[in-house]
């Protein structure tokens, strides 16, 4: 039986959905969990630690010889409190990115003299990036007068993608040269850079799309680079 680069792109495809459903139950985040941390501190050195994170604190263990110490040097509580003290610090981790993504517009430059485009065909890819996040906490208070710690969640991160997708050949998108009009299927692949949050991450990418057919000899975005706003679901 042969085998087409159609159904090649439609297996790999199936198998991002089942990848991309399968994380949506598991809910997966790059919150705040027990891992290893730099801790930044003002008037302090950067430090390696360990947090050991529960519902009710946050519990920080200085490193020996790359493991954690025995005894806690710091405990940050979660609940309210008529009283706190605790001097404003970051946390911060440096880790592997992966994620399923989706190019949700596509900006094509002018070629051949045709105007610019603004697609929005379907498309997925996997991401894989360096991601860097901090985590700032800093005492407050609530109309009550009571004192808690506010812990903020931001980062970002950088990074090559690669999958399937679709788009639109036409005699516009070949310069007449095909009377055709159908979805022709395409891999993508770039670099992308994001804005992060607890799950869903967005941004820009710089790519190129490859025709699966022999019709990229004609089709004028063959391997010409386009910009795009980018979002991702973590994977890890």
């Amino acid at each position: 039986m042969k085998i087409s680069y159609q159904n090649i792109v439609l297996a790999i495809w199936g198998l991002l959905l089942l990848a991309s459903c399968n994380t949506l139950e598991k809910a997966s985040t790059h919150g705040l969990n027990s891992g290893y941390y730099k801790l930044k501190s003002k008037h302090e050195n950067t430090q390696n630690i360990y947090l050991d994170v529960t519902n009710e604190q946050i519990n920080v263990y200085h490193l020996t010889k790359k493991q954690p110490d025995k005894n806690q040097f710091l405990t940050i509580p979660l609940t309210k409190m008529d009283s706190l003290f605790c001097k404003p610090m970051v946390f911060k981790k440096h880790s592997l990115d992966i994620d399923i993504t989706t190019i949700l517009l596509k900006y094509r430059p002018t070629v051949l003299g045709l105007p610019a485009q603004l697609t929005t065909d379907l498309n997925m890819a996997l991401y894989f990036g360096s991601r860097h996040d901090y985590f700032p906490i800093r005492n407050k208070k609530d109309p009550l007068g009571m004192s808690y710690h506010k812990i903020s969640n931001w980062g970002y991160d950088y990074g090559v993608f690669v999958g399937p997708g679709t788009t639109l050949i036409s005699p516009f998108t070949t310069n007449n040269r095909s009377t055709n009009e159908y979805s022709g299927m395409i891999i993508q692949t770039g670099i992308a850079g994001f804005i992060e949050s607890n799950i869903v991450s967005f941004g820009l990418a710089i790519g190129y799309d490859y025709l699966m057919n022999h019709d990229r000899k004609i089709w004028i975005y063959n391997n010409k680079p386009w910009v795009g706003f980018i979002v991702g679901v973590a994977l890890n």
